[in-house]
């Protein structure tokens, strides 16, 4: 049997494209508003990756509730909702098992913006400016010279 192709992070690219479909199914189903809950509906969710375990049986969503909303109250409405929501990827996807979801709040959004802030303070970013280049090697070849 062929062994799995990785990725440059080292995950599988089989894995990879199953997350994405999974990841598809639950935005569609999600963003029509299939689900009867008010906290859902009012909340805009964005998933922003599904990772797949080797075996297919459990899957872990990665969410973020737009707008200021609670992620972990959104966490769990949509883990209410997990049965619901496995079926509906069931019937989108072709494999012979559906995963398990689990969610979880993505902190990748709050990390890109500590980096984001860290880049902006004036002492990084006087760093930053084209202005702060490396001397050039003509530089260097004059001081030889002298």
């Amino acid at each position: 049997m062929p062994k799995a192709t990785p990725d440059a992070q080292g995950r599988s690219i089989r894995l990879q494209r199953i997350g994405e479909q999974v990841r598809h199914a639950l935005a569609g189903v999600i963003g029509r508003g299939e689900l009867r809950d008010e906290l859902l509906q009012r909340t805009i969710v964005s998933i922003s990756e599904v990772r797949v375990t080797a075996d297919l049986r459990h899957a872990t969503v990665f969410i973020k509730a737009l707008g200021g909303g609670d992620d972990q109250a959104v966490v769990k409405a949509l883990a209410a909702h997990a049965k619901y929501l496995r079926g509906e990827v069931a019937r989108q996807m072709a494999t012979k098992y559906t995963p398990d979801l689990r969610f979880r709040a993505d902190e990748s959004y709050d990390a890109g913006a500590r980096i984001d802030a860290i880049l902006r303070r004036p002492t990084i970013a006087r760093d930053l400016e084209p202005e702060a280049q490396l001397p050039k090697i003509a530089d260097f070849e004059d001081d030889d010279e002298a």
